[in-house]
Formats: structure tokens, C-alpha cells, sequence
């Protein structure tokens, strides 16, 4: 029975990987990068396996892309005029049954008029605002220096989106609807070294009630170092690297990830099971999504809080379920579709799965032969359904799965390339010490390397018939690794982001 579930989950991975490949969601799609802050670049969602945590899952959303830590004098604030959201189909319809909402106020300091100095003496004497956003050290103990204080709100929808019962989380410490954001890591001047930044950031985890569940669970929203590694100039600049590099499993972790002292702004939740599962049901779904309001006028006398003036319905502008599938599966012309698109909609995407570009464009470029069997059936099964008895929730759509009954594997144990590693030839073997179906695509932890795992398996991993995929045996990577000791074994599993200035920069 467990052999014949791992074969499921790694039919998952091989599958949908196949039309992933090369870079997550990062500026995927033309419309979105006009709007960075309201841009998903990962989701992961996985059985929590910090110790003591077996019965949570934990949803991580990351937003805004290529953080640079000299991002002053503004840096990277979510945005107050969007709504960011994950959502949980538990009773396989391809529609949302949860919806976390989070919502975003900044505010300068003094009732929004902002810090101000003292300038010149006696009759000449102005008090103007300062243009930064701290006036002096932020400590957890003091953060009175902070010029802009970011906050949010998060409540928790169940049903349809725009038309359920929305009811506030709120903090389990004396009941409070509105949360504290950590500032972006200003730099050490301001903030103090890696471990002093870390201790104030952890200061804004917080444990929470969410309505209509009896276990708290945890919240947190802040920078983080970016998650995401991949070579990624020179895969956009058409894969430029020697085949003899990407094709050398010894050479895996060849390059420097260029990403490195990037960062990202995560909105994290730990939510007990008994909150997701909707009865026996043990697979879910989720994806996160990122709206604006449909008109938008600029406000011709613009203040702090109010640069524009926003209204109308919500309008849906981001989508990220699986990892790289608008970035590299979903054609030029409907990729802003695809963002505005909900995954019940998802069979007028399907022949970018029959028929995935990704294996020709490879052919092309290194001479590896693509698999040649078409339509791809297997991938629509697995990218639109899900597989049978693992995780496959009835629904027809794309979005990340996650069998909540399969356990965690604890982070020293955890195998970068998912379920991938309980697999030799196409042959399933629960004995290799290699095996971890806990991993992507059962979920998606920090640590899985869905890069080698998608280049792998787009170019046929999982057939067993060398005409059918000649190059199924190839073991491609992009040179740049990922696993999960690059990450913390505790909530919010993100590391501490890169110090805007006088830090290390890792």
C-alpha cells in the first residue's frame, strides 16, 4: 500500500514538473511587473516540521521579487490599497472553501504627519518632517524611532471569497485584530547585527485564534532571505550553460544561487489540521492570490496615505499555485490571463499541458531528445486533477496538493528532490535511504529543489521506454542548489533577510 501511494505522489512530481521548469514566479507575467508589490513569487505548503508541530500545516506566501537590501529610502511596505489571500479548497470542487485575508495600513508616526526635526533658531525656526524611514536604533524593546509603523489585518473567509463569512484572527494574547509588521532590515546602525534583527522580527510572531477553530495557530509577516535559488541570467539568456555542467549530477551546486542576498516579504501561517479538513477529506488544495480595486485615479494632490483613490469590485492580478507554471508553462499571450484566472477555469489552459513547449525548447538547445509522446495525458491527469488516492481531491484544477495524512519529514532527513528520491530508472524502491515522499510535489517545502527536479522530469524522468524519452536518464540541473539546510527547522522556516547596509549580505 505505501509503495503504491509513493508511486502516486511521484507521479505528481515527475508530472507537473514536466511543465514547469527554470524560475519561479518572479515578474512572470507582462501586466505584474508594473505592480511588484502586489507580485507572488512562492508558495509552500507542508506538514510543519518544527518539533511539536506534527499537527499543523504551514502556508507560506511570498510576495514582492528581488529585494535589494539597499532598498532605501522606501523599501519594500505591502500594499495598502490591495488584498492578498490564500486559499484552501478542502472538498475538491477547484473552489476556495478557506480564504485567509491579509490587509495592509502604513502610517507615519505623529497622526500621519510624520517625525519632524527642529530646523533653525528663534523667529526662523521649522519643524519639518524627516524624509527616512527611522529616526534612530529600533530595538524590540523600543521601536519609538520608527517613522512609518506597517500593520495588517488578517481574517479568514469560509465559502466564496467575496461572498462568505469573513470573521477576524486575532492575536491570542489579549484578542487584538491588528498585528505589527517588522520593518524591512534597514541595516545594522539601525537595526543591529543578523542576530539582533532576527530577535526583533521574532518578536512579530504571534500566536493566534482563528475563528471556528480550538487550537491557536501562528502568524507571521515580514522580510525573509529569499527562498527561491535558481542560475537565473543565464537560464533567461536561452539555458547558457555547458550541457557537460547541467547534465554532471556532481556538479549541482557549481554556482554561487545569484539570488542570494535577495529578499522577499512572507506572509506565513501555521494552521492546525482539524482547521483545513473538511471530514475524512484529506487532501487540499491552495494557492495564493493578490487583488487590486478595478479603477484607480491619481490623486492630484497626493498625501502619505492617500496617492491615488481606489474603488470598484475586487480584480484579481496574481495567481501562484504550483511553482513555475505561469513563468515558464503558460504562453506569452495569456500569461496576465492566468493571473486573473481562478483554477476551476483551468481546462482553457490545457493544451499548455498536452503539449508543453518547455522539452522542444530544450531539444533545440542542447540536442537532448524531448519525449515524443503526445498528447501528454499523464500530465493532465496529474496537473488538473490530481492523482488517485494520494492527492487527488476531485477538483479540475491547477493548484499545489497536499495529502495532510502522509507525515513530515524532519529537516535533517529531508531528501532536496522531494519524492523524486524514492525512484531509480522510472522503478519505484521505498528502500533507498533516499526516499522522502514528504516533499514537492505533496506539498512544497523550502528545501525541494523543484528546479532539478522539473528539468529532469520535463525532459521524461518518468517513462521506463527509452524511444518514447531518450533522455529520461539524464540527470539535468541548473548548477544552483537548494535544500533544506539553507533553512530554520522552526516557524517561519525563512532565514533572517540580508542587512540593508554594514551586514554580511548572506
Amino acid at each position: 500500500m505505501r509503495a503504491k501511494k509513493l508511486a502516486a505522489v511521484f507521479t505528481v512530481a515527475t508530472t507537473l514538473g514536466a511543465t514547469g521548469a527554470l524560475a519561479s514566479s518572479h515578474r512572470e507575467a507582462p501586466f505584474i511587473t508594473k505592480s511588484p508589490k502586489v507580485d507572488a513569487t512562492d508558495l509552500y505548503m507542508f506538514r510543519s516540521y518544527e518539533t511539536g508541530r506534527a499537527d499543523f500545516v504551514t502556508l507560506i506566501a511570498n510576495y514582492i521579487p528581488f529585494q535589494e537590501p539597499y532598498g532605501g529610502p522606501n523599501f519594500f511596505t505591502m500594499d495598502p490599497e490591495a488584498l492578498y489571500e490564500i486559499h484552501i479548497d478542502n472538498d475538491g470542487n477547484g473552489q476556495e472553501d478557506l480564504t485567509f485575508q491579509f490587509r495592509f495600513t502604513n502610517t507615519l508616526a505623529n497622526a500621519n504627519k510624520g517625525a519632524a526635526l527642529t530646523i533653525g533658531t528663534g523667529d526662523q525656526a521649522k519643524s519639518v518632517p524627516v524624509p527616512l524611514f527611522n529616526v534612530g536604533p529600533i530595538t524590540t524593546a523600543d521601536q519609538s524611532n520608527l517613522n512609518v509603523q506597517e500593520s495588517f489585518t488578517l481574517k479568514v473567509v469560509r465559502g466564496n471569497r467575496r461572498t462568505g463569512t469573513a470573521k477576524d484572527v486575532t492575536n491570542a494574547a489579549g484578542g487584538s485584530a491588528t498585528f505589527r509588521k517588522p520593518t524591512d532590515y534597514i541595516g545594522t546602525k539601525s537595526l543591529g547585527d543578523a542576530a539582533a534583527y532576527e530577535a526583533y522580527a521574532r518578536e512579530h510572531v504571534y500566536s493566534v485564534n482563528i475563528p471556528d477553530c480550538a487550537t491557536p495557530g501562528k502568524v507571521f509577516v515580514g522580510q525573509r532571505k529569499e527562498s527561491f535559488a535558481v542560475n537565473l541570467g543565464p537560464v533567461f539568456d536561452l539555458v547558457n550553460a555547458p550541457a557537460s555542467v547541467i547534465t554532471d549530477p556532481t556538479k549541482r551546486d557549481a554556482v554561487p544561487n545569484p539570488l542570494a542576498k535577495n529578499s522577499v516579504t512572507t506572509l506565513a501561517l501555521e494552521v492546525p489540521i482539524t482547521c483545513l479538513q473538511a471530514g475524512t477529506q484529506t487532501v487540499i488544495g491552495g494557492w495564493t492570490t493578490a487583488s487590486v480595486r478595478q479603477a484607480r485615479a491619481i490623486n492630484p494632490n497626493p498625501t502619505f496615505a492617500k496617492p491615488s483613490r481606489d474603488g470598484g469590485a475586487w480584480q484579481q492580478v496574481s495567481r501562484l499555485g504550483m511553482p513555475l507554471v505561469n513563468e515558464i508553462v503558460i504562453g506569452l499571450p495569456d500569461k496576465d490571463k492566468f493571473n486573473a484566472s481562478q483554477p476551476k477555469d483551468d481546462a482553457q489552459f490545457a493544451t499548455y499541458v498536452t503539449n508543453p513547449t518547455l522539452p522542444a525548447l530544450l531539444e533545440a538547445l542542447f540536442g537532448t531528445k524531448a519525449p515524443t509522446v503526445f498528447p501528454r495525458t499523464d500530465l493532465v491527469a496529474a496537473f488538473l486533477t490530481g492523482v488517485p488516492n494520494v492527492n487527488a481531491n476531485g477538483s479540475t484544477a491547477e493548484m499545489q496538493r497536499l495529502n495532510m495524512a502522509l507525515p513530515a519529514t524532519p529537516k535533517a532527513s529531508q531528501n532536496n528532490l522531494g519524492a523524486a528520491g524514492c525512484f531509480v530508472n522510472g522503478k519505484l524502491d521505498t528502500s533507498l535511504s533516499s526516499c522522502d515522499p514528504a516533499g514537492f510535489p505533496n506539498g512544497r517545502r523550502p528545501g525541494d529543489d523543484v528546479v532539478d527536479v522539473e528539468l529532469r522530469v520535463a525532459m521524461g524522468y518518468l517513462f521506463e521506454n527509452d524511444t518514447q524519452a531518450p533522455s529520461r536518464n539524464i540527470p539535468f540541473h541548473d548548477a544552483v542548489l537548494q535544500d533544506a539546510s539553507q533553512f530554520d527547522a522552526v516557524f517561519p522556516y525563512l532565514k533572517t533577510p540580508s542587512a540593508g547596509a554594514n551586514g554580511n549580505g548572506t
